[in-house]
């Protein structure tokens, strides 16, 4: 069997790892183990704790033991409610409020390392790194812009860690990503035929990827990691299809995407050996994502761009603090806060399938090591959202003025066994 063959099988067979939900900025997905949810994933890149380190940084495998294996996942709730206020849909009733948009979601994880010399590591990570779901009541005003938004995606990631000495690491990891997109909409507001018209984009991508890292003991009680994650073309194919044929028949379409790469850099800290300091400083190159052209790919108007998502994102910082307190031999309690930034620009630019703004992270944790080998982590995260204002007019194309403001929050929470032997 050929390793694309093997990808595809394991993405048929595992599709509930491409849950969407999103909670980081945009539709990043942060919550790549639960051991880091209780500090806000501060510290990502330099904290060594379990496998799952392959995927913040890879150079991390060096200071784990021979063999590790980590198993975990995240319950995430987001919440985004949205207030009417001058919404526009002429011909068309307005509509309601759309209920709550945010689906809960499930994001496990799952990580193994070896060590194949004293000094070389080698460790595969299956993770999902981005994912988005928005839904909204079919009756809701902005149905003619999004009803249902999804973005799901699976990482597969195998790494190499390589010690030079006793205080730097290196590491490189290469990513195959499987990608799925689904957008709903109703078509448009200008006619009872066109408003009653539900439009669905089904289409699906792999692509590769790649990340590496470095991890540097700067003292005793230092570590200091910074890592990267390359960004990953993706082409979209799949198909346009229509609840009426008369107005939009079914055709093939495409939607090109590139998700951005991240930098991270990390620090450790231990203070006294009941306490030690995390904190992490991230950048996401979000700019990357511009405009995201639908085109028909088959049918009587091939070539042509049957819609254009004009999401124009900025580039994005990341600041996190956390601290994790040793109770005992058994116990350690972690604590956190983060400041994570929206990539979207303006009220304007802010898209209904994505109603993104800065948020606050705190958030909490404890670890519990059951014996020598095993270790299990829980965390709980509280994501705040100031008032998110949005006025998004489409109405020149026939897809009406969105203008209201949503109240949102998302809270995690999280579980992680980790084993090493």
């Amino acid at each position: 069997m050929n390793k694309k063959l093997i990808c595809r099988s394991v993405a048929s067979a595992l599709p509930f790892l491409m849950a969407g939900a999103a909670q980081a900025s945009g539709f990043q997905l942060l919550e790549q183990n639960a051991s880091g949810l209780g500090n806000s994933y501060a510290g990502s890149a330099a904290v060594s704790e379990n496998a799952s380190i392959i995927f913040f940084n890879p150079a991390g495998m060096t200071r784990l033991q021979k063999r590790e294996v980590s198993l975990g996942g995240n319950y995430i709730k987001p919440s985004y409610k949205f207030s009417n206020d001058g919404t526009v849909n002429t011909p068309a009733p307005a509509g309601s409020d759309g209920a709550d948009a945010g689906d809960p979601a499930l994001v496990p994880n799952s990580y193994g390392s070896y060590g194949l010399t004293d000094n070389l590591y080698f460790g595969v990570g299956v993770s999902v790194p981005f994912g988005l779901k928005t839904e909204y009541s079919p009756d809701w005003a902005g149905r003619f812009q999004a009803l249902s938004f999804d973005i799901k995606t699976l990482n597969i990631n195998p790494s190499l860690a390589y010690k030079i000495g006793d205080r730097f690491s290196l590491g490189f990891g290469l990513n195959w990503q499987n990608m799925e997109a689904q957008y709903i909409r109703q078509a448009a507001v200008n006619n009872a035929v066109t408003q009653n018209t539900t439009i669905s984009l089904n289409a699906s991508s792999e692509a590769w990827g790649w990340n590496t890292g470095v991890l540097f003991k700067a003292s005793d009680n230092m570590d200091i990691g910074l890592s990267y994650r390359s960004k990953v073309k993706h082409k979209l194919e799949g198909m346009l299809t229509s609840s009426n044929q008369l107005v939009s028949p079914d055709v093939m379409a495409e939607a090109r995407i590139t998700l951005p790469d991240t930098m991270i850099l990390s620090v450790r800290q231990k203070l006294s050996d009941d306490w030690e300091m995390l904190g992490d400083i991230s950048h996401t190159y979000w700019s990357r994502i511009n405009t995201v052209p639908i085109v028909r790919t088959s049918g009587a108007n091939e070539g042509t761009t049957a819609q254009t998502l004009d999401a124009h994102f900025r580039n994005t910082w990341r600041l996190a603090l956390g601290a994790t307190q040793t109770l005992d031999s058994a116990w350690k309690v972690k604590y956190g806060i983060a400041y994570d930034q929206s990539p979207v620009r303006s009220t304007e630019e802010r898209l209904v399938s994505l109603p993104d703004n800065d948020r606050i992270w705190v958030s909490l944790g404890a670890q519990w090591k059951m014996d020598k080998s095993s270790t299990v982590d829980i965390g709980a995260a509280y994501l705040y959202l100031r008032e998110t204002k949005i006025d998004n007019n489409q109405s020149t194309s026939g897809r009406g003025r969105v203008a209201g403001v949503y109240s949102g929050n998302v809270t995690i929470f999280g579980a992680q066994y980790s084993l090493a032997f």
